[in-house]
């Protein structure tokens, strides 16, 4: 990792991010910006969304990574280059790489998702998976490097990778002018560290806030030190699962940041399902954090005009469908019931009918006779059923319980 820079010198200008902006525009999209009237009206706030998740790799990573490896000379293209990530930007570096046709080596934790893995190696680059965290897989690709002599794209605490992800902030400011506030997710840093130097310049009022995932939430007492221990661990939000943000990032934000917001696994589930359901959005975990924030601390932005980089849409599909079917379950739309039943014809199918006859949608049933119920005369039947909110979902378990021995799940 860089060293620290003096506290006077400013790791990167708004000038170097409007260079980096020309300079990678041919290679990378440049995301529009929607308003969603659907989370608005949720948030009790004016929300908009940067979809970084459209980018070619699903990832605003790829800015700098762009940047970056736009920079080197022709010896250190010809050395090739490696980086440490738990996707997104490895994914970055793989495509850019392999669009100068650059030789790259990507070092990934070995949590990584295998969509991941599979999407990097798809760019032509070669994946190593080392280590149980990001430190760990950090310091193989230091020893990598050192033997090879490659170049290293840091994937965040880099001048040149910051300011390429700066350049988002610049065409955020273009077409949503009237943003108050904005929330950016915290992983290494380097997304928020070119947000701030831009915003810094260009929109001092908008207010900065952060948000982390709690299991690597480094910044909690923030304003105090970059130190913070975190749990660590595995998380939903792997996209920002580092344990302490870059030495040049906070160097570059930690004056233009107003807070710092933690939130849970929990939330960002729900917060990813109601991207998918209400914004028609698909977002990772690290994408969804912003929104989750935004709907945990509601006093903090009513009536605002809030600004959410949704930084990516890189998630597992069946991660994407078993978060979708545990929100649903916890805001209680979709209902398993459990009925002590006697075991005689007729009874599934008067279930059956009666739920129909409410309105639930039966998705799973699982009839037990042998050993699950507690009497030979009698059978254990296990239904999921979907409801349309969660009143609809009480009413079915009220009138269902008129008739048999059933419980929620």
């Amino acid at each position: 990792m860089s060293a620290k820079l003096p506290h006077s010198t400013p790791v990167v200008t708004l000038e170097e991010i409007k260079t980096a902006h020309a300079r990678i525009s041919s290679s990378v999209v440049r995301t529009p910006t929607i308003a969603s009237s659907a989370l608005s009206r949720i948030a009790g706030a004016d929300i908009v969304l940067k979809l970084e998740n459209l980018q070619a790799i699903g990832s605003f990573k790829e800015r700098g990574a762009a940047n970056k490896i736009a920079l080197l000379t022709a010896e250190e293209r010809a050395r090739g280059v490696i980086t440490v990530s738990a996707g997104n930007h490895a994914q970055g570096v793989a495509r850019q790489a392999s669009l100068l046709g650059i030789n790259a080596k990507i070092v990934m934790p070995s949590f990584t998702p295998a969509t991941k893995v599979a999407a990097t190696e798809a760019w032509g680059a070669t994946v190593v998976l080392a280590g149980e965290d990001f430190a760990s897989a950090a310091a193989r690709a230091s020893e990598i490097q050192a033997e090879e002599g490659r170049i290293l794209v840091h994937p965040f605490d880099d001048p040149a990778v910051i300011a390429g992800q700066g350049t988002a902030a610049l065409e955020l400011l273009e077409d949503a002018p009237d943003i108050d506030t904005i929330v950016i997710p915290i992983g290494g840093g380097g997304l928020l560290s070119g947000f701030a130097t831009v915003l810094s310049e260009l929109r001092p009022d908008i207010e900065i806030i952060g948000v982390q995932i709690e299991s690597y939430a480094s910044l909690a007492n923030f304003p105090n030190k970059n130190d913070t221990p975190t749990l660590g661990g595995s998380t939903i939000a792997e996209g920002i699962a580092v344990p302490r943000v870059g030495s040049h990032c906070f160097t570059a934000f930690k004056d233009h940041l107003s807070k710092v917001l933690v939130v849970n696994e929990l939330q960002v589930e729900s917060a990813i399902t109601t991207l998918a359901e209400k914004a028609k959005q698909v977002c990772e975990g690290a994408g969804a954090t912003g929104l989750a924030a935004v709907l945990a601390y509601p006093e903090l932005f009513k009536g605002k005009k809030v600004a959410l980089p949704i930084s990516g849409g890189n998630i597992n599909a069946r991660i994407l469908a078993n978060t979708i079917l545990r929100s649903l379950l916890r805001d209680g739309r979709i209902l398993r019931l459990i009925f002590q039943i006697p075991d005689r014809p007729g009874t599934l199918a008067d279930i059956s009918t009666r739920i129909g006859h409410y309105g639930g949608n039966i998705i799973e049933v699982y009839h037990h006779r042998l050993f699950a119920a507690p009497s030979v005369q009698t059978a254990e039947l296990v239904v999921m059923i979907e409801a349309r909110d969660t009143q609809h979902a009480k009413k079915i378990e009220t009138d269902l319980a008129r008739h048999y021995i059933v419980r929620r799940d």
